[in-house]
């Protein structure tokens, strides 16, 4: 016998998590029970809102800490240092590199919030940054800790550094936070004047995302770990108004339909 899903792992947003706005209707509702870390108390579908005031697409609720203990119980292979070294390592040096060509140089410290991986964290380092961690995986940080780079099992909100970070990267991590205004918050209030913010995330707003809706094989409608589709000119402005101008953009070879942006800290 199945467990039932539990009715209350999603906590239900009252408002827009971008705008505050109060107007959504519902845009989508997906399957998400083939994902590789859905569990039977977990609600089989997502659900899809659109704010009518700022466009913006976010689920109709944030996982519960319990449901949260649930999906980060195990991990996917892709999500914890080792796996694929070779070809994350040249990925992750292309990233390092489109932050160089602004930074002026590889220093002070970079830091990475959610790591996954690692790639990123080592190709920073190797680069000559100083290399930080943060991710809520307690075995991805045990594993980054024993190849020698410092890491940390904490939230960013919490994180508190000796000197300000240089780089704050946020790859692929704020489609995952409830309310991503506040994660751009905290990293403005740690970077160094002048710093950087690397972010990258799937992009609603290129022509591979429509078709794959045209065709109904969008996967990014059923993932359990989203809550959040950003397009491109939303994302942008999102970053302007917590204090950062976008300087540069790219398409991101590291995940499906995703894009890469730099954006400098700006008072």
């Amino acid at each position: 016998m199945t467990s039932a899903a539990d009715p209350e792992a999603r906590i239900a947003y009252r408002a827009c998590p971008l705008c505050d706005g109060g107007r959504f209707t519902q845009h989508k509702s997906a399957d998400c029970t083939h994902h590789p870390l859905y569990r039977p108390s977990l609600p089989p579908t997502i659900r899809w809102m659109r704010c009518v005031d700022c466009g913006h697409v976010f689920t109709d609720g944030y996982w519960s800490a319990s449901a949260l203990e649930t999906i980060f119980s195990s991990a996917l292979p892709h999500q914890l240092p080792g796996n694929n070294p070779h070809g994350a390592r040249a990925m992750a040096a292309r990233m390092v590199e489109k932050v160089i060509r602004h930074s002026g140089g590889a220093q002070g410290t970079w830091l990475d919030v959610g790591f996954g991986n690692g790639a990123l964290l080592g190709a920073a380092e190797e680069y000559g940054f100083v290399a930080v961690g943060l991710d809520l995986r307690s075995q991805a940080v045990d594993l980054m800790r024993q190849d020698g780079i410092e890491a940390h099992a904490i939230e960013l909100d919490v994180y508190r550094p000796a000197s300000p970070p240089h780089v704050i990267s946020l790859a692929d991590v704020l489609e995952h936070v409830p309310f991503p205004a506040s994660t751009l918050r905290r990293a403005h209030q740690l970077l160094a004047a002048d710093g950087l913010l690397f972010v990258s995330m799937p992009n609603s707003d290129c022509y591979a995302w429509r078709m794959l809706d045209r065709v109904d094989s969008n996967p990014f409608w059923g993932e359990l770990e989203h809550y959040h589709n950003f397009g491109k000119q939303r994302l942008h402005a999102l970053l302007r108004q917590q204090g950062f101008e976008p300087i540069d953009y790219g398409i991101s070879e590291r995940y499906y339909l995703c894009m890469e942006v730099v954006a400098r800290r700006v008072a």
